[in-house]
C-alpha cells in the first residue's frame, strides 16, 4: 500500500506530461523525481543524502544503500566471478572484451540483488549503484591503488573506462538502467595514500590537466555516466568535494553534467579535521560548501549537519532539492524503488553468479592480460619436463590473485595448480615469503631440477588502498620503492649462481624495478593479479597452449632513479608521454610466441582538418604459430612547444594466423590530432605537421607524416 502512493504520484505526473513533447526515459525519471521532492519534509531529504539512505515509509521510498563495488567483479558482497585485476585488464587492450566483461559483471549484480531483494537485505555492497570504474592517471607506480585502474594513458583509460560503463549501465531501448557506474576520483587524484586526507595538488599546468588527467573524465560524461565520484585531496586548495572549478565550471557547465556527485568515503569531514585539509570551520559550514559546489550525496555522515546549515543561512532548502531530485531520477531510472513495471533484468537467476560461463570469461581476461617480458627461448617449456620446480611467495597464494575491491570465488586456480594440472611431476617449495626474512626454508632439495619457475611480486596485501602496511620499502598501502624486494632478490640470484634456469613469473599491481632479474632470468612473465583463473592462464602461457599478447599499460622503469618526486603531479619525466630517458619496458610493450614484421603503411600526406584519415598498414605473422599482435598508433605534432613525446590515439588487437598478412585499417579523426593549445589553454587540433607512429609498443621508431592544413 505504501509503494502505491508514489506510484499514483508518477502515473499523475507521466499523465500531466502527455501533451507536451514526448519525453525521454530520464526526464519522465525526473518529472516523478520532482514530485516526489515536493512531499518531502527537510528532514526526509537529508536523511536521502547519506549513502545509508533513510526509508520514506509514508511516501513507499525504502532504505537504499548507495555504496556499492563492482571493480572486477560484484565486490564484497560475498560469491562472484573474480576476474583479473583493472590494471590487467588494461594489458589486455581489447575493449570489446572488457564490455563483455562488465555485461556479466553487472548480471551478477542484478542476480544478487534480485536475490538480497527476496530476503529484504537493503545493506551495504547489496544495491545497484556501482563506484566503478576508477579512471585515475596511474602517473607513478608507487601507487598502491594503481592496480585499480587502466593504466598511465589517457586514451586507454578513457576506452577501458567507456567499456566498463556501457557493460555495467546496460543498453535498454526503454532506458532502463541495468546498474548506475561511476567514474572516480575526480579530479587529479593518484596518491599518496599516506596523506591523501590533507594534500593538495596544485601548481598542475593547464597541458597535464586538460592532457593527462581530465580527458577520461570528460569522455565518460559525454557518454552518459551516471555518477561521479569527487576525490580526498584538494586541488589548487579547495577540497575536490568542494571545488567550484572542478565540480561547477568544469563538470557541470563545461561538460554539462546532470548526474549524481557522490563524495569518497569521510571526504567531507576531511575539510574540518584537525590536520586534514582544515579549511573549513565545522560540519556545517562543509556540508554546505560541498551541496553547494555540487556534491550531491555523501558517503558518511556529515550531511547530517544540512539542517543546522540551513538554521544558519549557509544553504536553502532549494539547493538541497536540486540533489535530491538527481538522486531519486537515478534510483526511479533504475526501477529500485519498485513503481515500474518489471526491468529486463529482474528475472536473471541466481545461477549466473560464479557460472561456468562466466568462469570461461574470467579465464579469457587472464589469458588475454598475460604479458611476456623476457624470452630467450626457454619458452614454452615442455609438459614432459621432469625438472621442474616451482618456487616463490605468490606460487601457491590464491588470495593473491583476487586483487582488491573483489568478491569471493567458489574456487581459484594458484598458478602451482594450473602448472601441476600441466605437468604432475613438478616440485613445489615456496622458499621466501614476500618482504620479511622468516621463512627462507635452510635447504630446498634442488637435486636434478634444471628449470625453476619463480612466482615473485607483491600482493594486495601490501599495495592498496590507505593500508596499515609498514614494512620496508611499503608506507600505508603506498610503495616507497618499486624494486623487487631483496628477499627474492637474493634468492634469485642464488638459484641461477647454482646453474639452474630460471622462469620469472610477476605478480603486482604495479610497474616492478626488475633490471637485475633481466639480465639474470631466462624468461619473465608479468601476470598481474590474475583472478581466480589466473593459475591456469598462465602455465597454458608457460607451457605454450596459449600464444601471449598482453601489452604493458604502464611503463617499466629500470629503477627508483627513474622517477620524479611521488607527491609532483607535474608529468615531466613520467610515463611514456613524457619521459625522456629509456625505460626497461616501455608502454604498450609485450612479447609473443610469433615474430610480426610490418609493411610501410598507407597514409595520404596531406589532409584538410575535420577529414577522416584512412591509415593501413599490413602485418606479417612470421612464425608458424597463429598469434595476436597489438597494433598501436602514436601521434605527435612536431614542433609541438609542449615537451610531450608521442600519445596513443589509436590501437587494435588482431589475429594474425601463421605465415600469413593481414591489412589492419584505422580511421583518424580531428580528435586524434588533438594537442595542448597554451593560447586557449584546451585540447584542440590544428594546422600542420604531424607524426604518427606505428608498431607494437610505444617505442616502435618507425613513423609516417601527414600535415593537416
Amino acid at each position: 500500500m505504501l509503494r502505491s502512493f508514489i506510484t499514483i504520484v508518477a502515473s499523475a505526473t507521466i499523465l500531466s506530461l502527455s501533451a507536451a513533447t514526448p519525453q525521454s526515459p530520464k526526464a519522465i525519471a525526473k518529472a516523478k523525481a520532482d514530485s516526489v521532492v515536493k512531499l518531502l519534509t527537510l528532514e526526509e531529504k537529508i536523511g536521502l543524502m547519506m549513502d545509508r539512505s533513510k526509508p520514506v515509509p509514508r511516501l513507499g521510498i525504502p532504505e537504499y544503500n548507495w555504496w556499492n563495488e563492482a571493480l572486477h567483479g560484484v565486490g564484497r558482497a560475498g560469491l562472484a566471478t573474480v576476474f583479473p585485476q583493472s590494471i590487467g585488464m588494461g594489458a589486455t587492450f581489447d575493449p570489446v572484451l572488457i564490455e563483455e566483461t562488465f555485461d556479466i559483471i553487472s548480471d551478477e549484480a542484478r542476480a544478487k540483488y534480485n536475490e538480497f531483494q527476496k530476503e529484504g537485505d537493503n545493506g551495504r555492497y547489496k544495491g545497484l549503484t556501482f563506484w566503478t570504474p576508477n579512471i585515475n592517471i596511474f602517473r607513478d607506480p608507487r601507487w598502491g591503488r594503481g592496480q585499480e585502474t587502466y593504466g598511465e594513458d589517457p586514451y586507454l583509460t578513457t576506452l577501458m573506462g567507456l567499456a566498463a560503463v556501457n557493460g555495467l549501465q546496460g543498453d535498454d531501448p526503454d532506458g532502463n538502467l541495468k546498474t548506475l557506474a561511476c567514474a572516480k576520483h575526480f579530479a587529479v587524484h593518484s596518491g599518496p595514500e599516506w596523506n591523501r586526507h590533507s594534500f593538495d595538488a596544485k601548481d598542475v599546468p593547464a597541458e597535464y590537466l586538460w592532457g593527462t588527467y581530465l580527458p577520461a573524465f570528460e569522455a565518460l560524461v559525454n557518454d552518459g555516466v551516471g555518477q561521479v565520484m569527487c576525490a580526498y585531496n584538494r586541488f589548487e586548495g579547495e577540497p575536490c568535494c568542494g571545488n567550484n572549478r572542478l565540480l561547477i565550471h568544469i563538470l557541470r557547465e563545461m561538460w554539462d553534467f546532470d548526474g549524481i556527485v557522490v563524495s569518497d568515503c569521510s571526504a567531507i569531514r576531511d575539510f574540518y579535521m584537525p590536520e586534514h585539509h582544515e579549511t573549513h570551520t565545522d560540519g556545517a559550514e562543509a556540508s554546505s560548501d560541498a551541496v553547494i559546489s555540487g556534491t550531491n550525496l555523501e558517503c558518511g555522515s556529515d550531511f547530517s549537519n544540512l539542517n543546522e546549515a540551513i538554521e544558519r543561512g549557509l544553504i536553502t532548502e532549494e539547493d538541497i532539492n536540486a540533489s535530491v531530485v538527481r538522486l531519486l531520477t537515478a534510483r526511479f531510472q533504475l526501477g529500485e524503488m519498485g513503481e515500474n513495471a518489471p526491468s529486463p533484468w529482474d528475472s536473471i537467476p541466481y545461477s549466473v553468479v560464479d557460472s561456468p560461463r562466466h568462469r570461461q570469461q574470467a579465464l579469457d581476461v587472464a589469458r588475454k592480460s598475460m604479458t611476456l617480458l623476457k624470452n630467450n627461448g626457454i619458452l614454452p617449456l615442455s609438459p614432459q619436463n621432469q625438472s621442474i620446480m616451482v618456487m616463490g611467495p605468490n606460487a601457491n597464494d590464491t588470495v593473491m590473485q583476487w586483487g582488491n575491491y573483489n568478491g569471493t570465488p567458489s574456487h581459484t586456480i594458484s598458478i602451482f595448480d594450473g602448472i601441476r594440472a600441466k605437468n604432475n611431476s613438478v616440485k613445489y617449495a615456496k622458499g621466501c615469503n614476500h618482504v620479511v626474512n622468516d621463512s627462507i626454508l635452510p635447504e630446498v632439495d634442488l637435486a636434478g631440477v634444471e628449470t625453476v619457475i619463480f612466482v615473485s611480486g607483491i600482493s594486495p596485501k601490501l599495495e592498496g588502498e590507505e593500508m596499515k602496511v609498514n614494512f620496508p620499502g611499503f608506507r600505508k598501502g603506498d610503495r616507497e620503492t618499486i624494486e623487487l624486494p631483496q628477499i627474492q632478490r637474493d634468492l634469485i640470484k642464488s638459484l641461477k649462481e647454482q646453474g639452474k634456469n630460471v622462469v620469472l613469473v610477476n605478480c603486482s599491481g604495479s610497474a616492478m624495478g626488475l633490471a637485475p632479474e633481466d639480465s639474470i632470468c631466462d624468461a619473465i612473465l608479468q601476470a598481474w593479479y590474475p583472478g581466480q583463473e589466473g593459475g591456469q592462464a598462465v602455465a597454458e602461457v608457460l607451457f605454450g597452449d596459449y600464444n601471449p599478447a598482453g601489452r604493458l599499460p604502464v611503463t617499466f622503469y629500470r629503477d627508483d632513479s627513474q622517477l620524479p618526486d611521488f607527491e609532483d603531479y607535474n608529468m615531466a619525466g613520467r610515463t611514456y608521454r613524457y619521459m625522456k630517458d629509456i625505460p626497461l619496458y616501455p608502454f604498450g610493450y609485450g612479447l609473443s610466441y610469433s615474430e610480426f614484421s610490418y609493411a610501410d603503411p598507407s597514409l595520404q600526406e596531406s589532409a584538410q582538418l575535420g577529414d577522416k584519415v584512412p591509415f593501413v598498414v599490413n602485418v606479417t605473422n612470421n612464425s608458424d604459430i597463429d598469434g595476436e599482435e597489438v597494433v598501436q598508433l602514436y601521434v605527435r605534432k612536431k614542433n609541438d612547444p609542449s615537451d610531450i613525446n608521442k600519445t596513443l590515439r589509436a590501437f587494435k588487437r588482431v589475429n594474425v594466423p601463421a605465415n600469413s598478412s593481414v591489412d589492419v585499417e584505422f580511421i583518424l579523426d580531428e580528435n586524434d590530432f588533438k594537442t595542448f593549445d597554451p593560447v586557449n589553454e584546451e585540447m584542440a587540433a590544428t594546422p600542420g605537421e604531424y607524426l604518427i607512429y606505428y608498431g607494437g609498443s610505444s617505442a616502435s621508431p618507425s613513423f609516417k607524416e601527414i600535415t593537416l592544413l
